[in-house]
């Protein structure tokens, strides 16, 4: 299977986890705000790992596989992370958007239902994950993007439930509820698509493509996540979901890593 196929697959896969994370509404329309906080920062703490151990650091070494000096692949990652987090920062204050918690964002959303903003928001969110899983699997090597898809799958799939619960908070119905939750993952793949197709075109392209997801999911990690995990007081609950996930994707990196 080529390498742009596989990662389109895969982004797809973990795309589809953000759906099925979401059907326990069918059983409670509810949430525990703490557990809320928990599951938000598990997500975040399953992207800060996964830009760390499987972008950042196979980035940094892919650039030095092309014959860079150490400094300037170091270099290199910078330039990629500041321009990822530059582009998401770009989409949040110009994209008309809206979170559940920040409230709305980008430019004037006049005209647009507001479920569309919702879903703009998590298409921002999610599109440089997807981005992450493809670029993972564009030089063919199924150890390297095998952890990514299924760490990005499973933060997929508390946030697919939480948003479907925030969304029937809304007043939206069981079904929509899972229609959207389903229809947000769908981004990924197309961020899959994106950067398995950068580097199949181009090898080269690979570290800076690496340092741009990496710093596309900081930002959010940071922007959105944490913010939101830490809402109504539950900084420390916030806190554990972000050190479980963390150590969750650290154990898939070794466990199913080459």
């Amino acid at each position: 299977m080529s390498p742009f196929l596989l990662g389109t697959l895969a982004s797809m896969t973990a795309g589809l986890a953000t759906g099925l994370g979401a059907l326990p509404v069918l059983v409670t329309r509810k949430l525990d705000q703490k557990l809320q906080s928990i599951l938000l920062g598990f997500g975040g703490g399953v992207m800060l790992a996964a830009s760390a151990f499987l972008l950042i650091i196979p980035g940094t070494e892919a650039a030095e596989a092309q014959g860079y000096p150490r400094p300037l692949a170091a270099a290199i990652m910078v330039v990629g992370i500041l321009l990822g987090g530059l582009c998401l920062w770009l989409g949040n204050r110009y994209f008309p958007h809206e979170h559940f918690i920040k409230g709305p964002e980008g430019s004037n959303a006049e005209g647009l239902k507001r479920i569309w903003l919702f879903v703009a928001a998590i298409a921002l969110h999610n599109f440089p994950e997807g981005m992450a899983v493809g670029v993972s699997f564009a030089n063919g090597d199924i150890s390297q993007g095998l952890p990514v898809a299924v760490g990005i799958g499973l933060q997929n799939m508390p946030e697919g439930l939480v948003v479907a619960v925030a969304l029937l908070g809304q007043g939206y119905s069981m079904g929509y509820a899972l229609w959207v939750s389903l229809l947000s993952g769908l981004v990924e793949p197309v961020g899959g698509m994106l950067g398995a197709g950068l580097v199949s075109v181009s090898q080269v392209l690979m570290p800076w493509a690496m340092a741009f997801a990496a710093g596309a999911m900081l930002f959010v990690i940071s922007d959105e996540i944490i913010p939101e995990s830490h809402r109504k007081g539950y900084d420390l609950q916030g806190t554990i979901g972000v050190m479980v996930g963390f150590v969750v994707m650290m154990f898939l990196d070794v466990a199913l890593g080459g």
